[in-house]
């Protein structure tokens, strides 16, 4: 089975590299970031953190962070698979080395481990890279996933995947895992080296909202009008959209939206002002000196980065994906006591069941179900202050994972 994996591993690559020979940008930055040959590296202890993307990350990086802290002498190697997290946080100063993870065949797995020898490795989540696993468990390497939440559907769960299952057994010393459920699956399946850690996206958004850091310019937008109520909808696509410029022509005089949509391309930018028939303008344009008037109804966020401190603006948060494959991260308006809305897509993520249940979210399929929910909220001080105590009781309920992690390892 290990061949077939690595063959695939093969193809894989070379689908990637054609690619960009075809112009894809994502393959293209892929491929030129790779890296070529043996590097230098500074002498001393390294640790290996691999995260997927961007969000995993922001996922990693409070038990980074932490970790550092504790011991201030050790390298730290931060790995990427995706651009979109290697190009946002290439510069990330608190680790030592920021790569592209080189493809999982067993020649650069043992390239990379010669070049760094790592003395413990730590995965986020998904990242089941097999010949990576293998090279670590082989060299007695201590490896370690957290934030990581398993369903009986996923494919290592089917009977032709079994040995995969397997491999992941043996070559994690620990699995932190979210939830009960997860945990239950694994020692079904014979994986008995398994804690409920819960996921340190709650950690990671707490410094934020401990950070406090302002953001000028959307706040003298605002001062334009202050007697508004304000949504701001985060990582929004097309269908959220269309449904959020419906809402607002129904409630312009009494609302206005914080737009950061998750692509923030040209062409999407033009097609959102296209979309929203009433004034807008975008935040490059307060940038670039231009002077925001009360008549602007949507401000249009044009740039990354900047989405987890704008929720602190917001009366509701509305959270795009739910119409795609799901939806995206909840807990960063969640940890500033702002209640959220999103679409029908949300049911493999557990903050979004959770805060369903506990009256601090709600999911619509179509509009009249989005202004079911939404008017209630910016018409009512008593139902949003409700659902924001509640999303700050589950906030609290739900912090201290990176601690958990790191006190089981240095305690075992």
């Amino acid at each position: 089975m290990r061949l077939i994996y690595t063959l695939g591993i093969y193809l894989y690559t070379l689908g990637i590299r054609a690619a960009a020979l075809c112009g894809h940008r994502n393959a293209r930055l892929m491929v030129q970031g790779w890296p070529r040959g043996e590097r230098k590296v500074e002498e001393g202890e390294w640790v290996w953190f691999h995260v997927a993307s961007l969000g995993e990350f922001e996922q990693a990086r409070p038990v980074l962070e932490a970790y550092r802290q504790r011991h201030p002498d050790r390298h730290v190697l931060l790995s990427f698979f995706s651009p979109s997290g290697y190009e946002v946080r290439k510069n990330y100063p608190l680790a030592d080395r920021v790569i592209y993870l080189p493809m999982d065949t067993p020649r650069n797995a043992r390239q990379l481990l010669d070049t760094y020898h790592p003395t413990v490795a730590f995965f986020v989540k998904y990242e089941f890279w097999y010949n990576y696993l293998g090279q670590l468990r082989d060299r007695g390497i201590p490896t370690y996933l957290f934030s990581s939440i398993f369903r009986k559907e996923q494919y290592f769960f089917r009977q032709s995947c079994r040995w995969f299952l397997r491999q992941l057994g043996t070559c994690f010393t620990h699995l932190f895992v979210q939830n009960e459920a997860s945990l239950q699956l694994l020692t079904q399946h014979g994986i008995q080296h398994v804690s409920i850690a819960g996921d340190t996206r709650f950690d990671r958004v707490h410094q934020i909202v401990l950070a406090d850091e302002s953001v000028p310019l959307v706040e003298q937008w605002l001062a334009t009008d202050a007697e508004s109520k304000v949504v701001v909808a985060g990582s929004s696509w097309e269908p959220d959209e269309a449904l959020l410029e419906q809402y607002l022509q129904d409630h312009r005089k009494q609302l206005r939206l914080i737009l950061a949509p998750h692509v923030v391309s040209p062409e999407h930018i033009s097609h959102i002002e296209q979309t929203f028939q009433c004034p807008t303008v975008r935040y490059s344009q307060l940038v670039a000196g231009r002077q925001p008037e009360p008549a602007d109804r949507v401000l249009i966020i044009d740039s990354i980065g900047m989405l987890s401190k704008l929720y602190r603006y917001a009366d509701v948060a509305y959270i795009g994906g739910g119409f795609g494959v799901g939806i995206h991260n909840t807990l960063e308006a969640v940890a500033f006591g702002k209640p959220v809305l999103f679409g029908p897509n949300y049911r493999k993520f557990q903050e979004a069941i959770d805060l369903l249940a506990i009256g601090a979210a709600w999911s619509h399929s179509d509009y009249p179900t989005l202004a079911d929910h939404l008017s209630p909220l910016l018409t009512s001080t008593q139902r949003l202050n409700s659902a924001s105590q509640a999303c700050l009781q589950y906030m609290q309920r739900n912090l201290g994972s990176t601690n958990k992690i790191l006190d089981t390892i240095e305690n075992s």
